[in-house]
């Protein structure tokens, strides 16, 4: 049985959990959450926990197990506390800052890039070298850091790009100078 699965999900008096016709809604003090379920798994909502069990031992059914307890787990937390990642902006003359709702970056091109995020997403820049996205959707959330993330990888020569916070980058030598 998988370690993950079989572990029953708290709700913390917070959260709401219904399940109707193969779709899991998760209700809390943040927002709802909803998600399609597959037909391996069967979820039951108990005074106060949430179980996930899968109905046979095939591959998919113990596959899908452990994820479904997980998404569930993660939809239960986003209502409950929210989720937030936070990105570092290293190089001279790189920055951010918000203009109205868009996130407007200098990071060492021609031009600005800005960046429209979705409604569901907050987010902040409470100085220039520091954006922090949060969000009830862990997926979203992490979805919108590594596309702002994209715009301007870290480079392994400088350090210079948008990394996360506490990611190291792997430093590499330069050059030889004459020999």
């Amino acid at each position: 049985m998988s370690r993950i699965g079989k572990m029953p999900i708290s709700l913390a008096g917070q959260a709401k959990v219904e399940v109707k016709d193969n779709v899991i809604s998760v209700t809390g003090p943040k927002g709802s959450l909803s998600q399609a379920m597959c037909d391996e798994v069967t979820i039951s909502v108990n005074d106060g926990s949430v179980a996930v069990q899968r109905i046979d031992d095939s591959k998919r059914s113990r596959a899908m197990h452990g994820l479904y307890r997980m998404l569930v787990s993660n939809m239960v937390e986003g209502v409950t506390k929210g989720f937030t990642r936070k990105l570092e902006i290293t190089g001279v003359g790189y920055r951010a800052e918000l203009k109205g709702d868009l996130l407007a970056m200098t990071l060492g091109y021609s031009h600005m890039i800005y960046f429209q995020a979705p409604a569901e997403i907050k987010i902040e820049v409470p100085d220039p070298v520091t954006v922090l996205i949060s969000g009830i959707d862990k997926a979203l959330v992490g979805q919108i850091a590594a596309k702002i993330r994209s715009f301007r990888k870290p480079e392994p020569y400088r350090g210079k790009g948008i990394k996360y916070e506490g990611e190291v980058i792997r430093r590499k030598e330069g050059k030889a100078a004459g020999k």
